[in-house]
């Protein structure tokens, strides 16, 4: 397949511009920009409010002027990750994709698709001239990948349709009706750094090749977590040998993604290096076979480095401890039957680095209960505070929960098995879309979600299933055919 055989060509002519726009989240200006202008030169009214999100009207075809007003969003921002040894600037430079096999893909960074195929879509609905539909309101928010800012500062009365379609999901054939709420957890260790001993010998560790993933939607896999693993390690040593000093830590970098890689540097007596290099390689053989299903291309090294000051020793051990014994990965399952044991609590230690006089940790937490969510939370914050660590956890954003009855689900079931002749799944999803706090400004919105199948996005290796945008694409216009 090559990118001119890409259908529907509208959707992947629009995802190939919109691929060419600088789009970080909470950077988002060059975006807004082009969708403004975009707008009106198709001479479409085309609203920004004050948090950078952009509304776009399209009246209705002739025949469907009295249909209810349908809400299409997605959000324009992408999460941005690139391999360790690519040299790309992600406030200036193009995505770069290439076709492989059926599948679209970047080069080295993360693809955009999550949710630029979701702008995409609703930029060639807005420039078709050839689809019946009822007066459509399309939405695009900033920054929902490190806060959901856009929808957080989105007024009553931005939006005033009757149904909405998120086009934020990434399993074609499921239709989600719910979503987890979330919040951020922070610690803080605070120390001043000393002489290491004067015979110590200093090593650096790293790890890399992880499969990572996305800290809600793949926290059921059982991928591996760099964070945990270094940890491990450190714990491991410094409960056999004493005099070993952590002079560096660091790993991760979004609140929303599972840490892929990670380094440490420590200090050790000199007579203990080949001993912590020997407990090393029989530690990562020990790990690779433990992952050996979820991350198959692991890459361990470790070898001697410059000398330089060390944390503070107390610290250094309450800081391994603690992330020894902080929880990560699934906490809670489901009970409710209709949601077929989806994951409903999980934590997700997501990115630690360390300063001069600082350590920070940041981690997130996801419940479609909202207590258990609190609950979460406070198990974080107080293993770092019996560490001795500064914590706190910030207000998050809400979940949405499954309406008993909704008009706008049935009608997309019935579209989907008239288009497919096959049951859509529907169900939740353990991550947090839009929907939550859309569900709080305006209660009475009819919602749900649906969009083509995407893999490991938030990742290096995030890629979208070419046939399934066709798929989706012929569902949402039989939808707004039919609704």
């Amino acid at each position: 397949m090559n990118k001119s055989d890409l259908k529907p060509a509208s959707v992947f002519e629009q995802f190939a511009k919109i691929n060419q726009i600088p789009r970080p989240s909470k950077r988002e200006e060059k975006m807004i920009k082009y969708l403004q202008e975009w707008g009106e030169s198709h001479h479409l009214q085309t609203i920004v409010d004050e948090t950078g999100n952009v509304l776009i009207r399209k009246p209705a075809t002739k025949g469907y002027e009295n249909r209810k007003t349908v809400i299409l969003q997605s959000h324009m921002d992408m999460v941005c990750d690139k391999l360790v040894d690519i040299d790309f600037d992600f406030d200036k430079d193009a995505i770069q994709t290439f076709v492989d096999g059926e599948w679209l893909k970047a080069k080295g960074t993360t693809l955009g698709a999550d949710d630029g195929i979701g702008c995409a879509i609703e930029l060639a609905i807005l420039e078709a001239d050839d689809i019946e539909h009822g007066p459509l309101e399309c939405v695009f928010t900033r920054d929902e990948e490190t806060g959901l800012t856009g929808a957080e500062g989105m007024k009553a009365g931005f939006m005033t349709g009757d149904y909405l379609i998120n086009l934020d999901s990434e399993d074609e054939g499921e239709i989600f009706v719910s979503c987890a709420g979330g919040r951020n957890t922070q610690a803080k260790f605070t120390f001043t750094r000393e002489e290491a001993p004067a015979d110590a010998f200093f090593l650096r560790a790293q790890l890399k090749g992880l499969t990572g993933g996305h800290s809600g939607d793949d926290i059921n896999k059982k991928r591996a977590n760099a964070i945990k693993i270094l940890g491990r390690f450190l714990f491991q040593t410094m409960n056999r040998y004493e005099g070993v000093r952590l002079a560096q830590f660091h790993s991760g970098k979004l609140h929303n993604a599972i840490p892929r890689d990670g380094m440490f540097v420590i200090a050790v007596p000199n007579e203990l290096k080949e001993n912590v290099k020997a407990d090393w390689n029989i530690f990562s053989a020990q790990v690779e076979d433990e992952f050996h299903v979820t991350d198959k291309q692991m890459v361990w090294t470790m070898e001697s480095t410059d000398r330089e000051l060390v944390i503070d020793a107390q610290v250094a051990r309450n800081f391994v401890w603690a992330i020894q014994a902080v929880d990560n990965g699934i906490y809670a399952i489901c009970q409710d039957p209709e949601l077929n044991g989806m994951v409903e609590t999980s934590s997700n230690i997501a990115a630690i680095h360390s300063s001069e006089t600082e350590i920070n940790i940041l981690s997130s937490q996801r419940s479609n209960v909202m207590s258990n969510l609190d609950n979460m939370c406070a198990t974080i914050v107080a293993t770092f505070q019996l560490a001795g660590a500064e914590a706190h956890s910030s207000d998050g954003y809400p979940a949405w929960k499954m309406k008993a009855e909704s008009h706008l689900r049935d009608a997309v079931v019935d579209a989907y098995k008239e288009l497919f002749g096959r049951e859509p799944v529907v169900r939740g999803i353990h991550a947090g879309l839009e929907c939550g706090l859309f569900s709080e400004r305006y209660p009475n919105l009819d919602m749900v979600s649906f969009g083509p199948t995407l893999r490991d996005v938030h990742t290096p290796d995030e890629r979208l299933y070419i046939p399934t945008v066709e798929m989706v694409w012929n569902h949402l216009l039989l939808v707004l055919r039919k609704l």
